[in-house]
Protein backbone atom coordinates (compact mmCIF):
# COMPACT_ATOMS: atom_id res chain seq x y z
CA UNK A 1 0.00 0.00 0.00
CA UNK A 2 1.38 3.38 -0.94
CA UNK A 3 0.33 6.83 -2.00
CA UNK A 4 -1.17 9.86 -0.29
CA UNK A 5 -2.15 9.09 3.27
CA UNK A 6 -5.15 10.85 4.85
CA UNK A 7 -3.44 10.44 8.23
CA UNK A 8 -0.44 12.64 7.35
CA UNK A 9 0.66 14.36 10.55
CA UNK A 10 -1.42 12.02 12.73
CA UNK A 11 0.32 9.42 14.91
CA UNK A 12 -1.55 6.13 14.74
CA UNK A 13 -1.06 2.60 16.06
CA UNK A 14 -2.04 -0.56 14.21
CA UNK A 15 -3.16 -3.23 16.67
CA UNK A 16 -3.62 -6.98 16.11
CA UNK A 17 -5.41 -9.49 18.36
CA UNK A 18 -5.54 -13.27 17.79
CA UNK A 19 -5.44 -14.74 21.29
CA UNK A 20 -8.46 -17.05 20.94
CA UNK A 21 -11.17 -17.20 18.28
CA UNK A 22 -11.46 -13.58 17.16
CA UNK A 23 -9.19 -12.25 14.43
CA UNK A 24 -9.05 -8.51 14.98
CA UNK A 25 -7.22 -5.42 13.77
CA UNK A 26 -7.70 -1.77 14.66
CA UNK A 27 -6.20 1.65 14.12
CA UNK A 28 -6.05 3.93 17.17
CA UNK A 29 -4.51 7.37 17.64
CA UNK A 30 -2.07 8.11 20.44
CA UNK A 31 -4.71 10.24 22.15
CA UNK A 32 -7.14 7.30 22.26
CA UNK A 33 -9.44 7.82 19.29
CA UNK A 34 -10.53 4.63 17.54
CA UNK A 35 -10.30 5.19 13.80
CA UNK A 36 -11.29 1.62 12.96
CA UNK A 37 -11.93 -1.71 14.63
CA UNK A 38 -12.51 -4.88 12.63
CA UNK A 39 -13.32 -8.18 14.38
CA UNK A 40 -13.96 -11.47 12.61
CA UNK A 41 -15.40 -14.05 15.01
CA UNK A 42 -15.06 -17.81 14.65
CA UNK A 43 -17.93 -18.57 17.05
CA UNK A 44 -20.06 -20.36 14.46
CA UNK A 45 -17.07 -22.39 13.31
CA UNK A 46 -16.48 -23.78 16.82
CA UNK A 47 -20.12 -24.08 17.89
CA UNK A 48 -20.42 -27.66 16.61
CA UNK A 49 -17.64 -28.71 18.98
CA UNK A 50 -19.08 -26.98 22.04
CA UNK A 51 -15.92 -24.90 22.51
CA UNK A 52 -12.86 -23.49 20.79
CA UNK A 53 -10.63 -26.04 19.03
CA UNK A 54 -7.09 -24.56 19.11
CA UNK A 55 -5.84 -26.04 15.83
CA UNK A 56 -8.95 -24.93 13.93
CA UNK A 57 -8.68 -21.46 15.46
CA UNK A 58 -5.04 -21.11 14.40
CA UNK A 59 -5.75 -22.16 10.82
CA UNK A 60 -8.66 -19.74 10.58
CA UNK A 61 -6.51 -16.90 11.89
CA UNK A 62 -4.06 -17.61 9.08
CA UNK A 63 -6.85 -17.16 6.54
CA UNK A 64 -8.30 -14.02 8.12
CA UNK A 65 -5.40 -11.95 9.43
CA UNK A 66 -4.45 -10.28 6.12
CA UNK A 67 -7.98 -9.28 5.05
CA UNK A 68 -8.82 -8.10 8.58
CA UNK A 69 -5.73 -5.86 8.69
CA UNK A 70 -6.54 -4.57 5.21
CA UNK A 71 -10.09 -3.81 6.30
CA UNK A 72 -8.93 -1.93 9.40
CA UNK A 73 -6.58 0.25 7.37
CA UNK A 74 -9.25 0.98 4.77
CA UNK A 75 -11.89 1.81 7.39
CA UNK A 76 -9.46 4.19 9.10
CA UNK A 77 -8.54 5.85 5.83
CA UNK A 78 -4.83 5.21 6.33
CA UNK A 79 -2.12 3.18 4.66
CA UNK A 80 0.80 1.33 6.19
CA UNK A 81 2.87 4.45 5.44
CA UNK A 82 0.78 6.27 8.05
CA UNK A 83 1.38 3.76 10.86
CA UNK A 84 4.12 4.68 13.36
CA UNK A 85 4.07 1.47 15.42
CA UNK A 86 2.47 -1.98 15.44
CA UNK A 87 0.95 -3.54 18.57
CA UNK A 88 0.07 -7.20 19.05
CA UNK A 89 -1.22 -9.51 21.77
CA UNK A 90 1.69 -11.57 23.11
CA UNK A 91 -0.36 -13.56 25.66
CA UNK A 92 -2.08 -15.08 27.47
CA UNK A 93 -4.10 -17.18 25.06
CA UNK A 94 -3.87 -20.13 22.70
CA UNK A 95 -0.22 -20.30 21.67
CA UNK A 96 -0.88 -21.31 18.07
CA UNK A 97 -3.42 -18.53 17.64
CA UNK A 98 -1.15 -15.96 19.27
CA UNK A 99 1.76 -16.91 17.01
CA UNK A 100 -0.30 -16.09 13.92
CA UNK A 101 -0.86 -12.55 15.14
CA UNK A 102 2.70 -12.13 16.35
CA UNK A 103 4.12 -13.36 13.04
CA UNK A 104 1.88 -10.98 11.10
CA UNK A 105 2.78 -8.07 13.37
CA UNK A 106 6.50 -8.81 13.05
CA UNK A 107 6.23 -8.91 9.26
CA UNK A 108 4.31 -5.64 9.08
CA UNK A 109 6.63 -3.84 11.49
CA UNK A 110 9.81 -5.24 9.94
CA UNK A 111 8.73 -4.34 6.40
CA UNK A 112 8.38 -0.67 7.44
CA UNK A 113 11.23 -0.69 10.01
CA UNK A 114 8.68 0.24 12.67
CA UNK A 115 8.83 -0.47 16.40
CA UNK A 116 6.61 -3.27 17.71
CA UNK A 117 4.74 -3.26 21.02
CA UNK A 118 3.99 -6.65 22.66
CA UNK A 119 0.83 -6.30 24.76
CA UNK A 120 -0.59 -8.45 27.54
CA UNK A 121 -4.15 -9.37 26.62
CA UNK A 122 -5.43 -8.55 30.12
CA UNK A 123 -3.80 -5.11 30.08
CA UNK A 124 -5.61 -4.62 26.79
CA UNK A 125 -9.01 -5.19 28.39
CA UNK A 126 -8.20 -2.65 31.11
CA UNK A 127 -6.92 -0.15 28.52
CA UNK A 128 -10.28 -0.27 26.71
CA UNK A 129 -11.42 2.12 29.46
CA UNK A 130 -8.95 4.76 28.25
CA UNK A 131 -10.47 5.05 24.77
CA UNK A 132 -12.95 7.61 23.51
CA UNK A 133 -14.01 11.08 24.57
CA UNK A 134 -14.42 10.25 28.27
CA UNK A 135 -11.48 8.05 29.32
CA UNK A 136 -11.45 6.69 32.86
CA UNK A 137 -8.44 7.96 34.75
CA UNK A 138 -6.72 5.76 37.37
CA UNK A 139 -6.75 4.88 40.17
CA UNK A 140 -9.75 2.54 40.11
CA UNK A 141 -10.80 -0.97 41.02
CA UNK A 142 -11.33 -3.19 37.98
CA UNK A 143 -13.18 -6.47 37.55
CA UNK A 144 -11.93 -8.31 34.48
CA UNK A 145 -14.37 -11.11 33.67
CA UNK A 146 -14.18 -13.05 30.43
CA UNK A 147 -14.31 -16.57 29.06
CA UNK A 148 -10.73 -17.25 30.08
CA UNK A 149 -10.10 -15.02 33.07
CA UNK A 150 -11.71 -13.56 36.17
CA UNK A 151 -9.54 -11.07 38.04
CA UNK A 152 -9.89 -8.24 40.52
CA UNK A 153 -7.29 -5.55 39.88
CA UNK A 154 -6.28 -2.36 41.64
CA UNK A 155 -5.29 -0.15 38.71
CA UNK A 156 -2.96 2.61 39.90
CA UNK A 157 -2.00 3.62 36.37
CA UNK A 158 -2.52 2.10 32.94
CA UNK A 159 -0.06 -0.70 32.38
CA UNK A 160 0.50 -1.11 36.14
CA UNK A 161 -2.01 -3.01 38.26
CA UNK A 162 -2.09 -5.10 41.43
CA UNK A 163 -3.86 -8.45 41.29
CA UNK A 164 -6.19 -8.69 44.28
CA UNK A 165 -8.05 -11.88 43.43
CA UNK A 166 -8.57 -14.46 40.71
CA UNK A 167 -10.64 -17.55 40.02
CA UNK A 168 -9.44 -20.83 41.46
CA UNK A 169 -11.14 -22.85 38.71
CA UNK A 170 -13.57 -21.73 36.00
CA UNK A 171 -13.66 -18.17 34.75
CA UNK A 172 -17.02 -16.38 34.98
CA UNK A 173 -17.46 -16.36 31.20
CA UNK A 174 -16.60 -20.06 31.05
CA UNK A 175 -19.24 -20.72 33.71
CA UNK A 176 -21.80 -18.82 31.64
CA UNK A 177 -20.94 -20.88 28.55
CA UNK A 178 -21.02 -24.21 30.40
CA UNK A 179 -24.28 -23.31 32.12
CA UNK A 180 -25.86 -22.34 28.83
CA UNK A 181 -24.83 -25.67 27.32
CA UNK A 182 -26.30 -27.58 30.28
CA UNK A 183 -29.72 -25.96 29.85
CA UNK A 184 -29.73 -26.47 26.09
CA UNK A 185 -28.74 -23.03 24.82
CA UNK A 186 -25.68 -24.12 22.84
CA UNK A 187 -22.25 -22.51 22.45
CA UNK A 188 -21.22 -19.76 22.81
CA UNK A 189 -23.91 -19.34 25.41
CA UNK A 190 -23.24 -16.26 27.53
CA UNK A 191 -25.43 -13.90 25.52
CA UNK A 192 -28.09 -16.58 24.95
CA UNK A 193 -28.28 -17.31 28.68
CA UNK A 194 -28.60 -13.58 29.41
CA UNK A 195 -31.51 -13.32 26.97
CA UNK A 196 -33.22 -16.43 28.36
CA UNK A 197 -32.80 -15.16 31.92
CA UNK A 198 -34.82 -12.07 31.05
CA UNK A 199 -37.99 -14.16 31.07
CA UNK A 200 -37.20 -16.19 34.19
CA UNK A 201 -37.34 -15.97 37.97
CA UNK A 202 -33.87 -15.55 39.55
CA UNK A 203 -35.20 -16.94 42.83
CA UNK A 204 -36.64 -20.11 41.31
CA UNK A 205 -33.52 -22.16 42.13
CA UNK A 206 -31.12 -21.53 45.03
CA UNK A 207 -27.71 -22.01 43.46
CA UNK A 208 -24.67 -21.69 45.76
CA UNK A 209 -22.15 -18.86 45.80
CA UNK A 210 -18.68 -19.96 46.91
CA UNK A 211 -17.35 -18.14 49.96
CA UNK A 212 -13.55 -18.10 49.98
CA UNK A 213 -11.00 -16.33 52.06
CA UNK A 214 -9.58 -13.23 50.48
CA UNK A 215 -10.87 -11.93 47.17
CA UNK A 216 -10.70 -15.06 45.00
CA UNK A 217 -13.58 -16.62 43.04
CA UNK A 218 -14.76 -20.17 42.42
CA UNK A 219 -17.46 -21.21 39.96
CA UNK A 220 -16.94 -24.96 39.61
CA UNK A 221 -19.34 -25.78 42.46
CA UNK A 222 -22.01 -23.60 40.92
CA UNK A 223 -21.64 -25.38 37.59
CA UNK A 224 -21.87 -28.78 39.31
CA UNK A 225 -25.00 -27.69 41.20
CA UNK A 226 -26.66 -26.77 37.90
CA UNK A 227 -25.65 -30.13 36.42
CA UNK A 228 -27.37 -32.00 39.26
CA UNK A 229 -30.53 -29.88 39.00
CA UNK A 230 -30.70 -30.49 35.24
CA UNK A 231 -30.29 -34.25 35.75
CA UNK A 232 -32.98 -34.34 38.43
CA UNK A 233 -35.48 -32.31 36.39
CA UNK A 234 -35.19 -34.31 33.17
CA UNK A 235 -35.19 -33.06 29.59
CA UNK A 236 -38.88 -32.10 29.39
CA UNK A 237 -38.88 -30.12 32.63
CA UNK A 238 -35.56 -28.43 31.77
CA UNK A 239 -37.06 -27.18 28.54
CA UNK A 240 -40.16 -25.94 30.33
CA UNK A 241 -38.18 -24.19 33.07
CA UNK A 242 -35.20 -23.08 30.98
CA UNK A 243 -35.80 -19.37 31.65
CA UNK A 244 -35.93 -19.93 35.43
CA UNK A 245 -32.76 -22.04 35.32
CA UNK A 246 -30.97 -19.39 33.28
CA UNK A 247 -32.12 -16.55 35.54
CA UNK A 248 -31.17 -18.37 38.76
CA UNK A 249 -27.79 -19.48 37.44
CA UNK A 250 -26.97 -16.03 36.10
CA UNK A 251 -28.05 -14.42 39.37
CA UNK A 252 -25.59 -16.61 41.31
CA UNK A 253 -22.67 -15.64 39.05
CA UNK A 254 -23.51 -11.95 39.19
CA UNK A 255 -23.94 -12.11 42.95
CA UNK A 256 -20.48 -13.66 43.33
CA UNK A 257 -18.88 -10.96 41.17
CA UNK A 258 -20.67 -8.06 42.83
CA UNK A 259 -19.99 -9.25 46.39
CA UNK A 260 -16.27 -9.63 45.67
CA UNK A 261 -16.15 -6.20 44.03
CA UNK A 262 -17.72 -4.60 47.07
CA UNK A 263 -15.33 -6.45 49.39
CA UNK A 264 -12.38 -5.25 47.33
CA UNK A 265 -13.62 -1.66 47.30
CA UNK A 266 -13.91 -1.73 51.06
CA UNK A 267 -10.45 -3.22 51.54
CA UNK A 268 -8.62 -0.96 49.08
CA UNK A 269 -10.53 2.26 49.58
CA UNK A 270 -10.81 2.65 45.80
CA UNK A 271 -14.14 4.35 45.17
CA UNK A 272 -14.26 4.11 41.38
CA UNK A 273 -15.16 0.70 39.99
CA UNK A 274 -14.84 -0.54 36.41
CA UNK A 275 -15.79 -3.77 34.65
CA UNK A 276 -14.18 -5.09 31.45
CA UNK A 277 -14.13 -8.33 29.45
CA UNK A 278 -16.89 -10.27 27.73
CA UNK A 279 -18.96 -10.66 30.90
CA UNK A 280 -19.12 -6.85 31.15
CA UNK A 281 -21.81 -7.05 28.46
CA UNK A 282 -24.14 -8.99 30.79
CA UNK A 283 -27.32 -7.03 31.43
CA UNK A 284 -27.85 -8.17 35.03
CA UNK A 285 -24.28 -7.32 35.99
CA UNK A 286 -24.68 -3.85 34.51
CA UNK A 287 -27.94 -3.36 36.38
CA UNK A 288 -26.38 -4.54 39.65
CA UNK A 289 -23.55 -1.99 39.39
CA UNK A 290 -25.25 1.23 38.26
CA UNK A 291 -22.37 3.43 39.45
CA UNK A 292 -19.61 1.36 37.84
CA UNK A 293 -17.83 2.22 34.61
CA UNK A 294 -18.24 -0.51 31.99
CA UNK A 295 -16.24 -1.04 28.85
CA UNK A 296 -18.26 -0.04 25.75
CA UNK A 297 -20.31 -2.98 24.49
CA UNK A 298 -18.31 -3.22 21.25
CA UNK A 299 -15.06 -3.39 23.26
CA UNK A 300 -16.13 -5.98 25.86
CA UNK A 301 -15.21 -9.05 23.84
CA UNK A 302 -11.75 -9.51 22.33
CA UNK A 303 -10.78 -6.73 19.93
CA UNK A 304 -7.65 -5.02 18.65
CA UNK A 305 -8.61 -1.47 19.62
CA UNK A 306 -7.91 -2.34 23.25
CA UNK A 307 -4.53 -3.81 22.25
CA UNK A 308 -3.57 -0.65 20.39
CA UNK A 309 -4.79 1.36 23.37
CA UNK A 310 -2.61 -0.61 25.79
CA UNK A 311 0.37 -0.04 23.49
CA UNK A 312 0.24 3.64 24.44
CA UNK A 313 1.45 2.67 27.93
CA UNK A 314 4.05 0.01 27.02
CA UNK A 315 7.59 0.56 25.84
CA UNK A 316 8.00 -0.38 22.19
CA UNK A 317 10.64 -2.86 21.05
CA UNK A 318 12.76 -1.14 18.37
CA UNK A 319 13.41 -2.59 14.91
CA UNK A 320 14.61 -5.33 14.49
CA UNK A 321 14.99 -6.64 18.06
CA UNK A 322 11.44 -8.02 18.16
CA UNK A 323 12.12 -10.74 15.59
CA UNK A 324 12.81 -13.20 18.43
CA UNK A 325 9.57 -12.28 20.26
CA UNK A 326 7.57 -15.31 21.39
CA UNK A 327 4.05 -15.91 22.76
CA UNK A 328 3.05 -17.04 26.25
CA UNK A 329 -0.03 -19.10 27.04
CA UNK A 330 -0.91 -18.21 30.63
CA UNK A 331 -0.61 -15.42 33.15
CA UNK A 332 2.24 -15.64 35.62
Amino acid sequence: MAGTDPSDGLSVILGLETSCDETAAAVVTHDGRVLSSVVSSQAELHARYGGVVPEIASRRHLELVAPVVRGALEDAGVTLDGIDRVAVTQGPGLVGALLVGISAAKALAWSRRLPLVPVDHLDGHVASLSLGDDPLEPPFLCLLASGGHTLLLAVREYGVSERLGTTLDDAAGEAFDKGARLVGLGYPGGAALDRAAGGGDPAAFAFPVARLRGLDFSFSGLKTALLYVVRDLGAVEVERRRADLAASFQHAIVRALVERLRDAAEQTGLERVAVVGGVAANSELRAALPDARFAPLDLCTDNAAMIASAARYVEAVPYPRYLALDAYASIS
